[in-house]
This record gives C-alpha cells, sequence and structure tokens, in this order.
C-alpha cells in the first residue's frame, strides 16, 4: 500500500479509501448494501491490505453506516490506526451551526469515537451563509472533535468561496475535496480540480469506476447492485451511447496490460494526480483487484488514447438548490 498527506494536514491516508456507502442496514436508502457482519468482513480485509482510510456519512442507510464501521474498527484495530471521514448535510438545517452541532455528535456517537479525521460538507447548502458553516467548522477542530475539514461535489465558485471566507477570517480551511470524478465524468476538470490544485487540496473522488461501469465490458450487470442501484442508473444511463466508447477503450488497455478494467480506471486517476479515489466494495475481491492498480503504469499515450472520446456531460454531482428535506438519493432514476 502507499499512502499520501492529505492537503497541508500530517493525516497520511492510503491512496485507497474504502466507501462505507455499501455498510448499512439494507433497505434504509439502498437494497444491495451489507449487513453488519459483512461489513465487518470487508472492513478488515482493508485492514489486511493496508488500507487505512473510510468515508462514511451520517445519512448512509439511516446511521448504520456510521455504526457498523465503527464497530467493526473497534473489534478489529485501534482508532488511532485509522483515518475516519463522515459527512453533513442531509439532515434537518443542512449546514447551519445548530445542524452542525447536532449532526457531529450522533455521529461521533455512532461511529464510537470522540474525534474525526475529516469532516466533509456533502454539498452546498444554499440556505446558510457561508461564514456560519465555516466559522462553525472551525470551531470543531479548535474543540479537538474533528482533525480537518473538506467538502464535496459543489460548483468551483463555490468551493472557492468558502475557501475565501476561511482564509479571511482565520478559520480552518477545506484540506479534501470529494467530488464525482472518472474516465465517464470530467467536468470538473474545468474549474474546481484547477482550484483544488491551486490550493493544495487533495482529491479524493467518488465514484471512480463510475457505478461499474468502468470494471466491465457490458453497460448493464446482473448483479443485485447492477439491478437496482437506481442511483448508478441515473448519473450513467443518459449517456451510455458515448460512453460505452470509452469503456471500451478501458477494455482495450486492460487487455494490453493483462490486467483488470477496474485497475486501469483507478490507475488513471492516480495519473492525474488523485491522492485517494474511494472504492465502495461489496465483495473482498474487489479490494484486492484495486489494491492491483498499484502495478498498472499508464503511459501518456495511453492516458491521451483513455480521454480521447470524451464528450461535455451534463451535471452530476453539484445541485443548484437544495433538494426537499429527506431527500438523499439526488440522481434516482426513477
Amino acid at each position: 500500500m502507499l499512502y499520501t498527506k492529505l492537503g497541508n494536514t500530517d493525516i497520511e491516508v492510503s491512496k485507497l479509501c474504502i466507501g462505507c456507502m455499501s455498510f448499512g442496514k439494507a433497505g434504509t436508502m439502498h437494497d444491495w448494501t451489507l449487513n453488519e457482519a459483512e461489513s465487518e468482513k470487508i472492513i478488515k480485509h482493508a485492514l489486511s491490505l493496508g488500507i487505512n482510510f473510510f468515508d462514511t456519512a451520517n445519512g448512509y442507510s439511516a446511521g448504520t453506516s456510521e455504526e457498523y464501521l465503527g464497530k467493526a474498527i473497534k473489534n478489529t484495530t485501534s482508532r488511532d490506526k485509522v483515518v475516519i471521514a463522515s459527512k453533513v448535510y442531509f439532515n434537518e438545517g443542512r449546514l447551519s451551526k445548530k445542524a452542525i452541532e447536532r449532526e457531529i455528535e450522533g455521529t461521533l456517537k455512532r461511529l464510537g469515537t470522540d474525534y474525526l479525521d475529516l469532516y466533509i460538507i456533502h454539498r452546498f447548502d444554499y440556505d446558510t451563509p457561508i461564514e456560519e458553516t465555516m466559522e462553525t467548522l472551525d470551531l470543531l477542530v479548535k474543540k479537538g472533535k474533528v482533525r480537518a475539514i473538506g467538502a464535496s461535489a459543489m460548483y468551483g465558485y463555490q468551493f472557492h468561496n468558502m475557501q475565501l471566507s476561511a482564509k479571511e477570517h482565520g478559520w480552518t480551511q477545506f484540506s479534501a475535496m470529494e467530488n464525482h470524478y472518472n474516465l465517464l465524468y470530467r467536468e470538473d476538470e474545468r474549474e474546481l480540480i484547477p482550484i483544488c490544485r491551486q490550493m493544495n487540496v487533495s482529491l479524493i473522488p467518488y465514484s471512480p469506476l463510475a457505478g461499474g461501469h468502468l470494471a466491465r465490458s457490458e453497460w448493464k450487470s446482473d448483479t443485485l447492485r447492477g439491478k437496482t442501484d437506481r442511483v448508478a442508473k441515473g448519473k450513467y444511463d443518459r449517456m451510455e451511447q458515448q460512453d460505452i466508447l470509452i469503456v471500451n477503450r478501458v477494455r482495450e488497455i486492460s487487455e494490453k496490460y493483462g490486467c483488470k478494467m477496474s485497475q486501469i480506471a483507478i490507475a488513471w486517476q492516480w495519473a492525474k494526480g488523485v491522492a485517494s479515489p474511494i472504492i465502495g466494495a461489496t465483495k473482498s475481491y474487489y479490494l484486492d483487484d484495486a489494491a492491483g492498480a498499484f502495478d498498472v503504469k499508464l503511459t501518456s499515450d495511453d492516458i491521451a488514447y483513455l480521454e480521447e472520446m470524451y464528450v461535455p456531460h451534463p451535471i452530476v454531482g453539484a445541485i443548484d438548490k437544495n433538494p426537499e428535506q429527506g431527500v438523499i438519493l439526488l440522481d434516482e432514476k426513477k
């Protein structure tokens, strides 16, 4: 396993992160999530591979994702050996001072810890002043409840404005950006990613395999997740005709190197300067495959070939307004 530092912090994370949306009581958010015993098995396997970075959220499976992660870590290793990230936004009050102070307590209780390594705002809040959010996050750092803060999918100008507000007031700035980024979705290369590079903010993208589309040659999947993941369908199905051409090129390059398609997609992420792509695994061998990507070294010609067929996509991730209260699955295909 290889490791890197998050932004300007001294927090050392593995260059693979485990996405904990896969863990939690089925039916509370998704139908395909793993139960407590199965979740612990995946988490233990991740730790055995040297992966120390885990990303969850207060809204994942009604809080059971945080509960399963916390219990598995307690049963397997010591708290200081892991880096835990969780998120706030899809809750009552969004990113208001009152909401953040309430939600951090719930998150810490469910995880069974007294601090978070990384606290991420899950989206941009159109109802709360930026200064209120940034000052509240800074207070959590000062109190020792949070070591560092991060942001998730939003527009570049929003992220820039939040960072600027923190800098002007002497508050804690963001160290990580968890955005939507993969070979099938590269819209953030226009604004958000250059801003992150300028500010030395680490990229920890979600959906590095585009809901599995970059891990198989066929568009559709017969797995439980493939059949029931309405969010993945909402994110990717409308661009299938164009994006299958990119999937075919991933397959070609994987055949060239004698490796898995998923390893090509992950190796591309590192080649683009990503710190730690977030892998959502429901089977242990998915993690073995991901770790095997370290052995793949793409050439500049490979990267150009993989990227050549990309066309502009509709925005998926950043939102134009706050959704109705209670909505978590933003891109769900009805």
